[in-house]
C-alpha cells in the first residue's frame, strides 16, 4: 500500500519538495515497507520528474 500511495503522489506531481520526499522514501525502505525494487523504481520515477 506504501508503495501505491506513493507512486501516486509523485505522477501526480503532489510530492512538494522532492528532496524532502526522498527522506520518506529513505525512511520507508528503512523500515521495510518498500523492497528493494520498489524503493529503486519510485527514486527512479522521482528524479524523472525533478529532472
Amino acid at each position: 500500500m506504501t508503495y501505491t500511495f506513493c507512486r501516486r503522489i509523485i505522477e501526480n506531481g503532489t510530492y512538494g519538495d522532492a528532496e524532502a520526499f526522498q527522506v520518506k522514501l529513505d525512511v520507508f525502505y528503512m523500515g521495510g515497507r518498500l523492497t528493494q525494487e520498489q524503493y529503486d523504481e519510485l527514486t527512479m520515477l522521482l528524479a524523472s520528474k525533478v529532472a
